[in-house]
This record gives structure tokens, sequence and C-alpha cells, in this order.
């Protein structure tokens, strides 16, 4: 069968090569001109790993990854640290494939490559996808060139801002958190002895967090900086901010966070908006899947992964049904666990953000002791997202 892709970001370049897994056609309509290098870091965890594994991808990720060599917290201020649960190969042995941490771009290349090796011409850029019609016998989109391509079934993978998603359940109404995200890149060499450790580190502090980890082969560093204010509320995430907002952000915090911030060459923000969990993703022959149905706060760094993960399923289940029971199935077996990361980012972001000194304690204290007695409680409580494995559910 022809299957349709909006969207050719991660989670539609995972779709494509998951449906060539199962034998499908594929045809991805990218609105972009070409694969821009814009985006930071992604952290790949092993439960979106086992996918790119059963895609034969993944050593070409790792080629241009960093494997962490810890989860870590720490102060956003002091820098004192919290816990450091090690990674690296109990990683491997405990969840079953590595956490890798990835510059988006890079991601993107690797599996747009992957595509056009298994399917030469699936990837049509400048090509965005304006609304699409339904008959009993198959589907067919409107680019906004005004060329018709019709195909058995349409996945709506075109993000935050889906035109599939609107089209298919009209405008969403979210809500705004409160909290603006900024994120950059800076080269190690320009950081000296302030460079972060080659861990993922979570910097928590009053009324806001940051985030650290290397790229590149450890070549790069990634920073997010999340803070609570009210003043800026666009969501774009491609919209510049000025390197002395993100400054007085952050005015007081540790050196590290501070030199990376200034050694950075662009400062990118965006308002973090939250999403109820839709009730239904499907409509006939269109399906959608990742930030398109489920967008969620980067506070589990499980956004890209609940996409990657979305498209195995849903490749499985094309397979072994017809569209409409295949989309339903899919639907079925992703709602609850997708709502869960939701939710689990969501809650995340006032631990994240403490701002009196008991509430400190109270928070972080047990997680200072579980990371000296009992490093294995931290990463437990992982499990639940980082053992799981879409391939064999």
């Amino acid at each position: 069968m022809r299957v349709l892709i909006a969207g050719g970001g991660i989670g539609g370049l995972s779709a494509a090569l998951c449906l060539r897994q199962f034998g499908h056609d594929v045809v991805v309509f990218e609105r972009a001109p070409k694969l821009e290098s814009i985006g930071g870091g992604i952290q790949l965890s092993p439960n979106g790993m086992k996918v790119f594994q059963k895609l034969g991808v993944a050593e070409s990720l790792a080629e241009g990854a960093f494997r962490p060599a810890a989860l870590e917290m720490r102060m956003g201020q002091s820098g004192a640290q919290i816990f450091q649960a090690p990674l690296g190969d109990w990683a491997v042995k405990h969840w079953g494939a590595p956490y890798l941490h990835i510059h988006r771009a890079d991601l993107i290349d690797v599996l747009a490559q992957a595509l056009e090796a298994r399917a030469p011409g699936a990837l049509r850029l400048g090509a965005g996808v304006k609304r699409y019609m339904q008959t009993g016998a198959g589907v067919t989109v409107e680019l906004e060139s005004g060329e018709h391509v019709e195909g058995g079934a349409l996945i709506g993978a075109d993000g935050i801002h889906s035109v599939i998603r609107q089209q298919m359940q009209g405008a969403q109404r979210p809500r705004f958190t409160g909290n603006v995200a900024w994120r950059a890149t800076a080269p190690m060499e320009a950081l000296g002895d302030l460079a972060p450790p080659p861990t993922a580190c979570v910097w928590v502090g009053p009324g806001a967090h940051c985030v650290t980890y290397r790229l590149r082969g450890g070549s790069m560093v990634n920073w997010v900086g999340v803070v609570e204010r009210s003043d800026w509320t666009n969501e774009s995430w491609t919209e510049q901010g000025a390197r002395e907002e993100a400054l007085k952000d952050f005015e007081g915090w540790h050196p590290t966070l501070t030199r990376i911030i200034e050694s950075a060459s662009a400062h990118y923000r965006w308002a973090l908006f939250d999403r109820a969990p839709l009730e239904h993703w499907i409509n006939g022959r269109v399906a959608l899947l990742g930030d398109a149905c489920h967008p969620m706060l980067p506070f589990m760094a499980q956004g890209a992964v609940m996409a990657i993960e979305d498209a195995w399923m849903l490749a499985s289940c094309l397979a072994r049904n017809d569209v409409a029971a295949a989309f339903r199935a899919y639907q079925e077996k992703r709602l609850q666990r997708t709502a869960r990361a939701q939710t689990a980012s969501r809650q995340n972001a006032p631990t994240f953000h403490q701002r009196e000194t008991a509430a400190q304690l109270a928070a972080y204290g047990p997680m200072w002791l579980a990371g000296r007695l009992a490093p294995q409680l931290i990463r437990k409580r992982l499990d639940e997202f980082y053992a799981y494995d879409v391939t064999k559910a």
C-alpha cells in the first residue's frame, strides 16, 4: 500500500522507515525546501533506540552521537551535586539499548539518508500539505502548490501546529504554562575548565532549571534553560532571542551555565504550552503521530522518542489489519502510554523549580540520599519508559 506522510521531521521519517520495513510504499511531504541544521540536542533513551536497532540505523546514529556517563542533578546556582546514577554499559544491560545524545540535524540526516537508500525519491521537500480528502478506497492530499496526490492512508506527522490535526479536530486551545524555554549549543573548546560534566545533567533552582549534555562525540554542548515568566508567549521554537536576555534570566547561576550562554552563537526561545491528551487520533484512513497528537512539555525528554515508538506501532498494526482496523488498534495501544508520558513531563516542572529552602530539602534530600546509598532506585523510576520495547509490544 502507498502511505502518504505529512511532515519530514523525526516522527515522519521514522514512520516512513518503519512502514518500509513492513513492506509499504511511502511518500513524505515536507514543507521546508531543505533539511535545515537548525535545532539542538535530543536525548535518545533506550526505548527509542530499540526501534532504530530494528531499522538498522542504530550504529550510524551512534557514530555522530555522545554516550553520557550518568544521569545527574545539581543545584543550579552552587553546582552542588544532588545525585549521579551511572549509565553507559549499565543502560544497555538493564534497559536493552544505549542512551545517546544526538544533534537533531544529525538524527534527521541519518534517517533521511536511510530512507533515500531504501525508497529513492520518497522524501519530497518544499511540499507542504494543505488538506486531505477521503473516499472509501483511499485518501488524497492537496499540496500547497495545488498538486493532488493519492494514497491508501495518510499519516499526520506535521508537528505541534499540525494541519492534519486541525482539519480532523478543529483548532486547539492550549494552556500557557508560565514557562519559557531557551536553547543553545556551544563548542566545547570555548568552555575550558567550565565545561559541563559528561552526563545528562539537570540543574535546578528557584523558578527555573537548566539541562546540559554533550553532542557530536563530545565536541559540542547542548543547553536548555527553562524559566518562569509571563511576558513572552510565542510558541515558535525557531525564533531567536538575545544573549543578554538569556543571561539575565539566569543571572547568579553557576558559571558553567553562563559560560555556555556567552559562548553560543544563537539563542532560541519558545513559550511552553500544555495540551490535554486527545481522545482520538484517527479519522477513517487518516492517523496522527508524534507531536501532532500528543505534544508534551520537555521535562522528561520523551517527546521525540514517543513519536519513534508511534511509528513502529503504527507500521506494525498496518501490517496485520486493513487500514481502519489498523488505525483503531494503533490508537488503542498508544493512547494510555503517551498520556502517561505527558503527565510525567507535566509533573516534573514544579520538582525542578522549588523556591523555598524547606521545599528544596523535601524534594532533593531523598534524591541525595538515594544517589549515595541506592542509585539503582533513581534509575528504576525510569523503567516505565526506558525498559519498554515497542517492537515486542
